[in-house]
């Protein structure tokens, strides 16, 4: 991951704004919707690779696979269906599905903050993304990797099209967190040997194979790092970042700014994010996510904690912390019914990752793709 672009910026003595992007800013996965667009059966493709990422890293810890390691392991493939960067360029354009409100969301907060976007998803979604809302693309880190450095032969292109019909072929693996291998059903283990022998077999001599190689993906130690480093270039302290996200891989850092002293939110998250979250927050538009980020730039943590503990309209005027146009925004968006936003405490952390991942499924559902 590269933060070379930071070192030109000059030192920032205001707060940090870092948001992933899958979730608290669009409905999609860049991965999922390039694999299903180009792709034969690519949904089906990609859930069989899914799944393997998964065994490889909950289940048999391959040494040096990061989980999420997915995303570039579809690469070799979408180049193997013809598919240019110009071309993912277009497709990530046309496909592009914004969070209600993420646009005014992602302006506003260059108003008050040094923003920041850390996600996996592709640069080419990325770019995308901020060509729409006007966000500091340069502000973006995320999975890099050009398709067009690869040249392949046709015999190239035909061998790793029956490799992706007949991974298609598959279904999914089965696991629960916790298994081993010889609690995985016999029929699916022997996928996974199938799986290890076309990626670190017969994939190893293929051109293409550099895409998976060098392709370095961004999880959730990379997400963690990332806030680590854009706080020391920026010379904030931890405490003065708000970091807003809902993925899995978001775990560590939404753990690292709460025990740092920031404010660390969960957006529609998953079990996961909720419990390493300050905040947990349910909401169909990011106007939430405007809110928190006025208040905590005013005033702090604490501050945002205490307004929350008193949900409602009249103790957010009476507390002076929201800007009185955002509020009208909010009473504009939701009316009388505000969304449920709850501070995580020990007592009601189950209550509220159970709560929160069945709202993450509903909101997956009215958007595009699977956010995980």
């Amino acid at each position: 991951m590269e933060f070379d672009g930071l070192d030109d910026m000059m030192p920032y003595d205001g707060k940090v704004f870092i948001s992933e992007c899958e979730g608290a800013v669009t409905f999609n996965n860049s991965a999922l919707e390039s694999c299903i667009k180009f792709i034969p059966d690519g949904y089906r493709f990609f859930k069989v690779i899914s799944s393997y990422d998964e065994v490889l890293s909950e289940v048999v810890r391959k040494e040096g696979h990061r989980p999420g390691d997915r995303i570039k392991f579809l690469l070799p493939f979408l180049k193997a269906y013809g598919v240019s960067d110009q071309l993912l360029n277009d497709s990530s354009k046309e496909m592009l599905r914004l969070v209600p409100g993420a646009d005014k969301t992602m302006r506003f907060v260059q108003e008050i903050m040094s923003p920041f976007i850390v996600t996996p998803a592709y640069e080419h979604h990325l770019v995308a993304l901020c060509e729409n809302i006007g966000f500091p693309v340069e502000n973006a880190f995320c999975t890099k990797f050009s398709l067009d450095s690869v040249k392949v032969d046709d015999w190239e292109v035909q061998t790793l099209r029956d490799l992706a019909s007949e991974i298609a072929a598959m279904p999914p693996i089965e696991h629960v967190l916790g298994n081993r291998i010889k609690d995985i059903r016999p029929d699916d283990r022997k996928n996974i040997q199938r799986l290890d022998q076309i990626f670190w077999n017969e994939m190893t001599d293929l051109s293409s194979y550099h895409l998976l190689m060098e392709t370095a993906t961004i999880g959730d130690s990379e997400k963690a790092s990332a806030v680590v480093e854009i706080c020391k270039r920026m010379g904030v302290a931890l405490e003065d970042c708000i970091y807003v996200g809902g993925s899995p891989s978001d775990t560590k850092a939404l753990s690292i700014v709460r025990k740092g002293g920031g404010l660390a939110v969960s957006f529609n998250g998953s079990s996961q994010a909720v419990k390493e979250a300050d905040l947990a927050v349910m909401s169909k538009n990011t106007i939430i996510t405007s809110m928190l980020a006025d208040a905590f730039y005013r005033t702090g943590k604490e501050a945002v904690l205490d307004m929350v503990e008193s949900w409602g309209y009249e103790s957010m005027r009476s507390s002076g912390l929201v800007h009185e146009y955002i509020l009208r925004e909010v009473r504009k968006v939701f009316g009388e019914s505000l969304p449920v936003v709850q501070r995580v405490t020990e007592d009601k952390v189950t209550e509220l990752a159970l709560m929160s991942s069945k709202y993450r499924k509903v909101a997956t559902d009215e958007g595009v793709g699977n956010m995980g």
